[in-house]
């Protein structure tokens, strides 16, 4: 997508954080590397949070959010817990987008070999080893001062511990850490790095004067703010950095040269070429180092050779489902088609997502138009990122991660016919169902797992029960419950509303994490309509009988239905909405109520400050 001023909105390398904001089919598919951040080289281990005053209105539509409300990152992926669960996410963004190389950086530390080795197992094609300098000033101070180690230490651990293990030739090595100059870069290279990241020193060239007011929204240089006048005063050139790697190259080439060396893949891995300096070897500070498990050199092949075998051609969607959806991608065609499914299948019909994302962008097809249907068990990531115009049926059971990423599609999951348990009470979806999901609508007739719709920030979605931490940073969107939740219910929650039925309305508060939301009743006819519509639809696409018996005793039961709301969330809409029937705009009364917002923020801590 090229704006009028001719700027394209098309990243070479996208980053998957564990937030997973506005991760959707359009965003993967328009990239040519996907890389998932597993931690961040300045805070490792710690999630990122972005303030409310630096919420604004595009940066909320863009991340699926309120505009004004703070959003907070978690620590960890929810959907990796194991080094397979990690392949299983570089393996749903390989279907997501086959033609982009999948990255994955790690932050330099004592162990790191071990973790690169199961992450080129787990079919990688780059891994990144960032080092603890560099970052942005938005880390906390004990963050910066006192986490994480030197790129050096963390490269040469990855790199021997690949080459020992016979993994090196698979993988791309990569390096980044407040890499300054070309001598560097010719370190990285002989202590095993192909690749060189580079951020602080370009952001320097193109202004930053490193005030660390980077979570303030105060950048002087308008570099990190989203104020327009303080963008105004932005003074970079893209130009400036392409000067500022030339003069790196340049240097690089002169190093190579003194070295005898003529390509940079000759020079990778080459520590015989380093010796201790005869300054630190009299210096009382340093002269007792041992530095030969640095400079280790084992036997083998040093560079990428041989590119992983990401197993794309044994799909489903490559071998059945693609050929059968043809019509419906080449010109709007509805299609219908059916398919067994067992639990080997995995990230079924992302493939085909990637297709309708790449031919139609971010609208996808009109509702409906290619319509699949399952029968069996499916394996984990199925409907990751589809996107609108999808819809998957499945009569059976779902593994993990079900609708992970879901991009404007729709997912029904149905008990399968002539089961004699309570379909109410049966698990028929694994854990961490709908993490990070954009858009779109799920029914799952019966019980779901643990992390249920973890970072949900617009998909409206029916379930008849879930496990623990359900709703957790949840963003936007409607979840309505018809059943019982497990423990730490809507924890980190800043937007969207859940409307659970329980059995004991108290019982069910003290499952909650009242931090960050409050309760309500359905008094109100909208909110009461919504979730009626909802249950409706759910009862419509899934023949739920739990669903039907809700609908026929209505007037009984919506006493017992709990609306779960954030507070911050509850107070932006109020204001929204006061602004709309001001007379405004919905742009503007975004707008206006962030501003309002903003300034209210600023008194508040004027006030903290004073006290």
């Amino acid at each position: 997508e090229i704006d009028e001023n001719g700027d394209s909105r098309r990243s070479g390398i996208k980053q998957i954080a564990s937030g997973r904001f506005g991760v959707k089919s359009h965003y993967l598919v328009n990239a040519d590397e996907l890389q998932i951040k597993m931690a961040q080289g300045a805070k490792p281990g710690e999630g990122g949070q972005l303030p409310g005053n630096k919420v604004y209105p595009w940066v909320a539509e863009v991340r699926g959010s309120t505009p004004g409300v703070g959003l907070i990152s978690p620590p960890p992926h929810h959907d990796i817990y194991s080094i397979e669960d990690l392949a299983q996410l570089i393996h749903d963004l390989k279907n997501a987008n086959r033609e982009a190389r999948i990255s994955v950086k790690l932050v330099s530390k004592a162990g790191v070999g071990t973790i690169a080795a199961g992450v080129a197992k787990g079919a990688a094609d780059v891994i990144v080893i960032s080092g603890y300098d560099g970052g942005t000033g938005a880390s906390p101070k004990t963050s910066i001062k006192h986490t994480g180690l030197p790129w050096e230490l963390g490269l040469a651990e990855a790199h021997q511990t690949l080459m020992l293990n016979g993994l090196r030739s698979r993988v791309v090595l990569e390096t980044d850490g407040k890499l300054m100059t070309g001598r560097d870069v010719v370190m990285a290279a002989i202590l095993g790095a192909e690749e060189f990241g580079f951020a602080t020193a370009p952001l320097v060239v193109l202004g930053c004067v490193m005030m660390r007011a980077c979570h303030l929204d105060t950048c002087p240089v308008g570099v990190a703010t989203q104020n327009p006048e303080l963008r105004s005063k932005f003074a970079g050139d893209p130009d400036h950095v392409v000067n500022f790697m030339r003069f790196i190259a340049e240097e690089v080439r002169e190093t190579m040269a003194e070295l005898g060396f003529k390509t940079v893949d000759e020079m990778v891995g080459r520590t015989d070429v380093l010796q201790v300096s005869e300054r630190a070897k009299a210096h009382w500070k340093t002269k007792h180092l041992d530095l030969s498990t640095l400079l280790f050199q084992p036997e083998g092949i040093r560079t990428f050779q041989h590119p992983q075998n990401h197993k794309i051609e044994e799909s489903l969607d490559v071998r059945e489902i693609l050929p059968a959806v043809q019509p419906a991608l080449e010109d709007q065609t509805q299609v219908d088609a059916s398919f067994p499914i067992t639990n080997v299948n995995r990230v079924v019909g992302t493939i085909v997502g990637s297709e309708v994302s790449k031919r139609y962008g971010e609208e996808g097809l009109p509702e409906d138009t290619i319509t699949l249907r399952f029968t069996g068990s499916a394996g984990q990531s199925f409907g990751a990122f589809i996107p609108k115009g999808m819809s998957m049926y499945l009569t059976g059971d779902v593994n993990d991660y079900i609708g992970k990423g879901l991009s404007g599609g729709k997912l029904v999951v149905t008990s399968p016919p002539g089961n004699q348990m309570e379909a109410g009470d049966n698990v028929i979806a694994g854990n961490i169902a709908l993490y990070g999901a954009t858009s779109g609508e799920a029914y799952i007739n019966g019980r779901a797992g643990e992390r249920f719709a973890v970072r949900n920030s617009g998909v409206h979605v029916v379930v008849e029960g879930i496990g623990d931490h359900g709703c957790e940073y949840m963003t936007g969107g409607r979840v309505v419950i018809l059943g019982d939740v497990g423990k730490n219910f809507a924890a980190g929650m800043s937007g969207g509303i859940a409307y659970v039925l329980a059995d004991e309305v108290e019982a069910f508060k003290a499952l909650c994490n009242p931090e960050m939301i409050e309760f309500e009743t359905l008094d109100d006819i909208k909110d009461s309509n919504e979730v009626k519509e909802l249950i409706s639809n759910h009862l419509h696409y899934t023949e739920s009988a739990k669903a039907s018996y809700v609908l026929e005793n209505w007037n009984d039961l919506v006493k017992r239905f709990v609306k779960v709301i954030p507070k911050d969330y509850k107070r932006m809409m109020n204001s929204i909405e006061e602004h709309k029937q001001a007379g405004l705009s919905k742009e503007e009364a975004f707008m206006s109520a962030f501003q309002a917002n903003a300034i209210q923020g600023k008194k508040s801590t004027k006030q903290a400050v004073m006290l």
